[in-house]
Order: structure tokens, then sequence, then C-alpha cells
């Protein structure tokens, strides 16, 4: 009776996965990672949360995650693990002002992806996924004090080195997914013109932020690698239209709902052959 009973259940799983292998792509669950352009909420770690576990525009925002959730051309079947004020290495919470970092802290992008692949691992192995994209936005290495896990009085503006360290975790993380048949798709950093980082730094009391010319050394360094060196991957310029909210460097909603479209229209693109 109970070997009936596993046969049946083996029997379910082997007609569930052959079900979804005749999905297309764009149809399967879109697993999301980054920081407040993917999810507009910091994490909280065991009751305590960076920025007191304050939301982009205190909830009134439409993040990248929540508008391929709502895009009519997808299913809407998004797994977001991405994290509001995250970067691409794992890294504690440092206060304006303060001698010390933590406790909250942030996950690293790996960290995020790994999390977001166990929710689509299909059984009895685990290491097959129903899912065949991964959309990984900007993350906040090198734009202001609060990125590098030390008190902000002791840090300096990125040197072309730790740019290049940036992308080097971005492109390990892109390689990380193609091992995995997962397909990355990174954006590319607003125009600098299109914020107003010194508006940012006034609201949010940070020490510095990135000035022009560093950030177009960045914006140009990460595009241009990771379109050399992952070839597998996307890079779509999805916020090439942007507004800010007011806050100088977050999507207004229309801003969210466009880069939610080119990604959609992208994926139905790729569904019929189209590269």
């Amino acid at each position: 009776m109970r070997l009936n009973k596993w046969g049946a259940v083996a029997a379910s799983l082997l007609c569930f996965q052959t079900a979804l292998a005749a999905d297309k792509a764009s149809q399967l669950p879109l697993l999301v990672i980054g920081a407040s352009y993917s999810e507009g909420k910091t994490p909280f770690n065991n009751g305590v949360a960076p920025l007191g576990g304050i939301a982009v525009g205190f909830g009134r925002y439409l993040s990248l995650g929540e508008a391929l959730a709502r895009n009519d051309e997808l299913p809407g079947f998004v797994i977001n693990e991405g994290q509001a004020g995250a970067g691409t290495f794992a890294r504690p919470y440092c206060a304006p002002g303060a001698a010390s970092c933590g406790p909250a802290a942030w996950d690293s992008y790996q960290t995020q992806f790994q999390k977001a692949l166990s929710r689509v691992a299909l059984p009895p192995s685990f290491a097959q996924y129903n899912a065949k994209y991964v959309v990984v936005t900007i993350a906040n290495d090198c734009l202001h004090a609060d990125a590098f896990g030390i008190p902000q009085s002791q840090s300096q503006p990125c040197t072309y080195a730790q740019m290049n360290a940036t992308v080097d975790r971005l492109v390990a993380l892109g390689n990380s997914a193609l091992a995995k048949g997962i397909t990355p798709i990174f954006d590319v950093y607003p125009r600098y013109e299109s914020l107003d980082l010194p508006l940012f730094r006034s609201l949010f009391g940070l020490q510095w932020v990135i000035g022009a010319q560093d950030y177009n050394t960045l914006r140009n360094l990460a595009q241009s690698r990771l379109k050399s060196e992952l070839p597998g991957a996307l890079v779509l310029d999805i916020w090439k239209d942007f507004t800010h909210i007011g806050d100088g460097i977050h999507p207004d909603y229309n801003t969210a709902r466009n880069a939610a479209r080119i990604i959609a229209r992208k994926l139905k693109e790729l569904d019929s052959g189209t590269r």
C-alpha cells in the first residue's frame, strides 16, 4: 500500500515537471534580487532592521518586483528576495554619525539569489528549478557613505579598483546563475542627470554621495563588463526614461511600470527565439 502511495506521488511529480517543461520561459516564476529598485522594504533581522525598517516612500512606492508582478504580459509569479539598501556584499547598517555599525544588516546578492532559488527548487533532487530568469538591479556599492559596512566617517568614495571589485561580484553572480540554467537580467544605471544625489544625501543625512564623474565611471564600467564578460546574460537599459519620486534616487510609479514593461517584452521576444 505504501509503495503504491509513493509511486503515485512520484508519478504526480513527474507529470508536474513535464508540464513545467512545456511552459514558455516567460510564464515561469521570475526571480528578482537586488536593492531598493527591486524591493522597497529593508530586511528585518531578529526584530531589528536598517533604517528602523522603513520602506521607500513610506510605503507609497512601486518597486520593480511589484511592477513585474502586475505587468499584464507576465503571469505575475515573482519571487522577490531584494532588500532596500542592499549591496553586492553582506554588510551591517551604519547609521549617520554612529561610531559603530549593526546589529541590523543586509544580505549579499549571492545570498539573495540562493534564497530565491530555494523557492523554486524541484524535488526530488532540488537541483533543477521552476524558473529561467533572475532580474538583478543596481547595488548601493560605491553610491554613498553607508555602503561599506564601516562607520560613515571612515568611508571614502570608491577607487577604480573598488568599482571593478563591485562588478567582479556581479560577474560572479551572473556566472553562478548561468551554471544553474538561470539567465541573469541586469539593468543599466540611470543617467546621472536623471537623479539628484545631493538631494538624496541631505534627506538621509549621509556623510557623502558619489560625484558625477565617479558615477559615470561606475555606470559605464558595469555596463561594458557585464556585456563583454557575460555573453549569456541580458543587460537592459530599463531606466532610460527615469524620473525619481522626489527623493533624488528612487524611480517613480510610471518609471517602474515602464521598466517592467521593457523586461516583459524582452522575455516574450525570447519565447519566440528572438535575442
